[in-house]
């Protein structure tokens, strides 16, 4: 494959004032790894290039409809003038007639065909333009010298020649249309972003500018209803943020001092004042855009067939049109040189391979615009191709199949021990300590809207636990270590401590003036659906392993709750790679799905790598495929997708290939001998123009896949 590069010839472009106006990069959809600056054609396939990134610019289409509509116009005359015989013109000025109307079709409207054709002649790599642009000059030159150098009573094809033109260009205005559609998904994207942002300034004032114009470091202020502008953290203030277009959370989250807020997302009935931390290409919801942006001009192994079929295969039908060119002129009937240029135009146009060429990318590109809509981002094309063929998926358990946000899922107390005033306890000695698992306690105090106590005398015993006084009495909250330090018993509660330790969860006992009260159990939660979201999985033969850091205990027992009976724990990141690497000498497909940092290295080794959107930015950059809402759910929709894609890629390839196996040798006149069957060129142009749309209307219906 050749490596991208941005080609300095500007080639064949319909609105040369575009090239001045738009310096966006711009790719083939059929080869991605070209690019160049503007608007041009491709050298390998000639195909019209397209915008890296989707935008409102429809200055192609336009050009494109402009050449279709005067060579549609102009060859409908000039088709009224064949037929109409002697009725209004003598043959030789209605010949005159029918060429002044086919020079603005076959020298202008043409024009774009005949220099890719050339380009691709230029670079030996002939293309679909090579055999329209030979069948078109064919017809034009032959009539040309029919009414200047030939018997005068030569007929003429100017019609033939002509009308190959406005159908081709139909054929292009419908795919242009079609693959505006695919990029929907991204445009949908860069509406969830605001033009605008209202700057404070450092005296106060505030100014209302473009978003371009922000800088890391300034300071934004976003009200009650507006769209949060850019990535940033939250200076002053209080709101509820709907997070859903990334977590998937219908409810919004409650943002605060030092909270992070995430540009697009809609800020609720609070007043923020942000500083931005990351703009322009460097946010979160950019990132989501331009990995559905590569990934739509990623091409699939599958595509590489494809293309050397294709290449290989105007050669064949260059061969195939000489011979029946030699054929129609030894056996054909009179005008025999007529039946054989009229025969070997038809083969040349119907042989245009431009529905092989988008039997691939045309479905990679729906698909993957269907897969953002469902919240599956799939970084290239070679993901919806691997998919499918995936046999083991080996899992981490925190933030995948867990929420990764520790609760208080168990309170044990002493008889006589009212369990409110033990947590009241318990959060205001934790409120002073900045570690998670006191975070845990004071957060459950506040949500059951306890008063906490104000301590004295407060002391952080590291690797073990707190200390402080609260009205006169000593609160000692941490592990049984910092228990039997201060000589305090746990006897009553040695059974309940025990069973909770074997499930693997982290205990914090609870003690006054040296007697324990109790203690919190505290676990990570399993998230919804993940045990269903498991058994299905497993019903598409895919073997699941769980790998995690986390220790033996509390591995089992949250694959006890999933119905997982193979279980890797406390392993390193080094070991999760060579897990994945031993599985892959099995010969099988290995997945690996993950969100941490720690996980990087086992996305990257495994066959494919799954992270959810709510992980670290190492572990999304890392992996192939992104499931912004954070679930398994989303990744049985990737499998349901790919799997359909797959199946519509092949599905487009027997069209593609079974149409040209059919045609051509009509086109060829192998019918003619026994029924007196032959194509015209202005019927096969037709009919290519229709396995062009055949194939695209096919891969449309990925649009309306249910997932």
């Amino acid at each position: 494959m050749r490596k991208a590069s941005v080609h300095q010839e500007h080639g064949f472009n319909c609105c040369e004032s575009s090239v001045l106006k738009d310096v966006a990069l711009y790719t083939c959809p059929m080869h991605p790894t070209v690019r160049r600056l503007g608007p041009g054609s491709c050298p390998d396939c000639g195909m019209a290039l397209e915008p890296l990134m989707a935008s409102d610019d429809n200055s192609d289409l336009s050009c494109t409809m402009w050449r279709f509509a005067v060579s549609g116009a102009c060859s409908l005359v000039v088709m009224v003038l064949a037929m109409s015989g002697a009725w209004f013109f003598q043959p030789a000025q209605k010949s005159l007639a029918e060429l002044l109307f086919s020079l603005p079709v076959c020298l202008w409207a043409a024009w774009p065909f005949y220099h890719r054709g050339w380009q691709a002649f230029r670079h030996s790599k002939l293309n679909m333009f090579s055999l329209i642009s030979i069948g078109v000059l064919s017809a034009f030159g032959y009539s040309l010298a029919a009414i200047t150098i030939l018997p005068v009573d030569t007929p003429v094809y100017f019609e033939v020649a002509t009308v190959v033109v406005a159908l081709v260009w139909l054929g292009q205005v419908l795919e242009l249309k079609a693959r505006s559609k695919t990029s929907s998904a991204i445009r949908e994207l860069l509406e969830l972003s605001p033009k605008t942002a209202c700057l404070v300034h450092q005296d106060g004032s505030e100014q209302e500018v473009d978003l371009s114009l922000i800088k890391i470091g300034d300071r934004i202020r976003v009200r009650p209803g507006e769209k949060i502008p850019t990535d940033g953290v939250v200076v002053r203030g209080e709101s509820a943020v709907d997070e859903s277009m990334i977590s998937g959370e219908a409810l919004p989250i409650l943002k605060n001092s030092n909270d992070r807020v995430i540009g697009g997302t809609l800020n609720g009935s609070g007043v923020l004042l942000i500083e931005a931390s990351q703009v322009g290409e460097k946010t979160v919801l950019a990132n989501i855009i331009t990995m559905v942006a590569d990934a739509q001009r990623s091409q699939a192994p599958v595509q590489k067939l494809a293309d050397r079929v294709s290449s290989y295969f105007v050669v064949l039908v260059l061969a195939v049109d000489a011979l029946t060119m030699i054929a129609w002129m030894i056996w054909g009937p009179e005008p025999r040189l007529s039946h054989a240029m009229l025969n070997a135009v038809a083969v040349l146009i119907i042989a245009c391979p431009c529905a092989l060429g988008l039997a691939t990318p045309i479905s990679i590109m729906v698909a993957i615009g269907r897969g953002a809509k469902a919240g599956v981002l799939f970084k290239n094309a070679q993901a919806i191709e691997i998919l499918p063929s995936i046999k083991v998926l080996v899992v981490d358990k925190t933030g995948t199949l867990t929420m990764a946000k520790p609760t208080i899922n168990a309170m044990r107390v002493l008889a006589g021990c009212d369990e409110k005033k033990f947590l009241k306890l318990a959060a205001s000695i934790c409120q002073s300590s900045q570690h998670p698992l006191s975070q845990v306690v004071v957060a459950s105090a506040k949500a059951q809207q306890l008063e906490l106590d104000s301590i004295e005398d407060f002391k952080s015993h590291a690797g073990l636990g707190l200390t402080g006084m609260i009205k006169g009495s000593l609160v000692a909250v941490g592990n049984q270590a910092l228990m039997t330090q201060f000589g305090i018993k746990l006897t009553p509660l040695h059974d309940q401590i025990r069973a909770f330790e074997q499930e693997g969860s982290s205990l914090i006992m609870v003690a006054v003036d040296g007697y324990a009260l109790g203690f919190l159990s505290i676990s990570d939660p399993i998230k919804e659906h993940a045990a269903s979201d498991l058994a299905e999985l497993k019903r598409h033969g895919i073997r699941i392993i769980m790998a995690t850091g986390d220790n033996e205990a509390a591995a089992q027992r949250i694959a006890k709750s999933l119905g997982l009976t193979e279980v890797h724990a406390s392993m390193l990141p080094d070991q999760k790679v060579k897990l994945i690497e031993s599985l892959k000498t099995s010969g099988v497909k290995v997945a690996f799905m993950g969100d941490g940092i720690n996980d990087a290295p086992a996305l990257a080794t495994a066959h494919l790598g799954i992270s959810m959107a709510t992980g670290s930015d190492i572990a999304i950059n890392s992996a192939h495929i992104t499931l912004l809402k954070g679930d398994l759910a989303g990744l049985i929709r990737a499998l349901k997708l790919s799997k359909a894609a797959s199946a519509n890629i092949m599905q487009n390839l027997v069209l593609a290939f079974g149409y040209n196996l059919i045609a051509i040798p009509i086109a060829a006149g192998v019918l003619y001998p026994s029924y007196g069957i032959s194509l015209s060129p202005m019927l096969a142009a037709a009919a290519m123009s229709m396995s062009s749309l055949s194939v695209i209307l096919n891969a449309m219906r990925l649009k309306g896949l249910d997932l």
